[in-house]
């Protein structure tokens, strides 16, 4: 008679006898393609944890925290109801949950920004000083090269976008991680979640892993083979819509350039070069951690204007009352969807800093609060191109012009009658210059608060200033 079995292996290790391993879940809100659940399913049971930081969750808009909560709520459905939430300090809270459970370790994807490096750096010296030496195991990072891993011929680190794109073309990645077999941990004492905020009103897609490996398919499938054209289209849904997904992990790069290998065409190049886009502006935030608020490039930075009129003038930009069409429609998209395409992105951020003469940082602070997929690498270093003092190798002479901006890629004005109301009476492209048609500018819809063209001379002369 065979004797009983002493418990289902894991990676080779007995389930009955190995100590259980903490799986941490921060950018990885995910089960397949995920590294740091390989690397613990391999040494035993996985206790499922995350940590809600009040030094994350405290500075997150509403938005953000209701995409988290949502996510967190499909992830823990997907682990039968086991995910594990403790509420504090991570240098704290982490170390006390792995002598709960007398852990093997603790593993985790890396983190690559900058607040995320200084914590883990702090738990992992908290757990080496805790009995029994608890290890701290990175695997993978959130993006298909690791920040900090290409260097130019120089060894230096690269600033500017398409020699990036070479090296990282000829780096590659590794193929999409298989799904271990778990043996979770059970029983464990949570803390449970928060309610998700209340958005009044704010349209979210739907969260988690199954969501984004649904819409990639979508994606995929029906408007990738015209992405390269598309993309810049504010009024026709030409865009993957995946990047809050990749934002909490929900699914990885890795999976997304997996599924282009074998798609032809410019349209799998132009994401393909998207995705690159991604790992390099956290690649630039990792070299130059100070440059998430301050200029990567301070010689290229201009005066701003302040005072009263600097900060009415911030109020209606950031209300969507500018009096520019594609401005406002692109304003008022983020207050009502906690997103905006990003072609209209650049355009009211070169507004703010061009013509407006306000600080690239107040702007960038205004979108991290209200953009579901608020990312200080991809959002901050997005508005350092746009102020001129980021990667852009010619950047003092790029200024938007909205109204040329909006006949170019809203050419029937239909994303602008979307969002803004008072301009839906007006047919065609005339919606961008709604002060030219015969009864003036419509009933509640603002004048235009500066004059485009005088304030772009005014930004060429400052920068011709600064470099004279």
């Amino acid at each position: 008679m065979p004797r009983p079995s002493p418990g289902r292996t894991v990676g080779g290790v007995s389930a009955a006898a190995a100590r259980p391993g903490v799986l941490w879940f921060r950018r990885d809100l995910r089960l397949h393609d995920h590294p740091a659940l390989v690397a613990a399913a391999a040494g035993g049971p996985v206790l499922p944890l995350f940590v809600l930081d009040p030094l994350l969750w405290g500075p997150s808009g509403d938005v953000r925290r209701a995409w988290l909560v949502r996510s967190l709520e499909h992830l823990d459905a997907s682990l039968g109801g086991r995910l594990v939430v403790r509420h504090g300090d991570p240098v704290e809270v982490v170390p006390r949950v792995a002598a709960e459970l007398e852990a093997a370790a603790v593993h985790v994807t890396a983190d690559a920004g900058v607040y995320g490096r200084h914590r883990d750096a702090a738990v992992e010296a908290a757990l080496a000083a805790a009995p029994g030496a608890v290890p701290f195991v990175r695997s993978s990072t959130p993006y298909a090269v690791a920040p900090g891993t290409l260097k130019n011929g120089s060894g230096s680190p690269f600033q500017v976008f398409s020699p990036f794109q070479r090296a990282w073309l000829r780096e590659g990645w590794p193929a999409p991680a298989p799904r271990p077999r778990t043996r979770w941990v059970e029983s464990v004492a949570s803390e449970g979640l928060p309610p998700a905020p209340d958005l009044g009103g704010v349209e979210l897609p739907e969260p988690g892993e199954r969501a984004a490996l649904r819409r990639w398919e979508a994606f995929r499938e029906e408007l990738l083979p015209a992405y390269a054209g598309a993309r810049d289209r504010p009024d026709k849904p030409g865009t993957s819509a995946l990047s809050v997904h990749l934002k909490y992990g929900e699914v990885h790069p890795r999976t997304l350039l997996a599924g282009l290998a074998d798609v032809p065409g410019e349209g799998a190049e132009r994401f393909r070069s998207e995705l690159c886009w991604r790992d390099f502006y956290a690649d630039v935030l990792w070299n130059r951690p100070d440059s998430a608020w301050h200029p990567l490039k301070p010689e290229a930075e201009v005066p701003s204007d302040t005072g009263h009129l600097a900060d009415e003038r911030y109020a209606a930009w950031a209300e969507g009352r500018t009096g520019f069409p594609i401005v406002d429609a692109g304003m008022r998209q983020l207050l009502r969807e906690g997103w905006v395409h990003n072609r209209v992105r650049m355009v009211v951020a070169s507004f703010l800093v061009k013509d407006l003469h306000l600080p690239w940082q107040r702007g960038a602070r205004h979108f991290l609060h209200h953009l579901r997929d608020g990312d200080p690498a991809s959002n901050n270093q997005g508005w350092q191109w746009v102020a001129g003092t980021g990667t852009d190798a010619a950047p003092y002479f790029r200024v938007f012009n909205p109204v040329t901006q909006g006949k170019e890629h809203d050419p029937q004005g239909d994303y602008v009658r979307r969002y803004v109301p008072e301009l839906r009476g007006v047919a065609g492209k005339a919606v961008h210059e709604p002060w030219l048609l015969p009864g003036g500018v419509p009933e509640g819809y603002p004048e235009r608060i500066v004059d485009h063209a005088a304030e772009r001379q005014e930004a060429l002369a400052r920068y011709a200033r600064l470099r004279g």
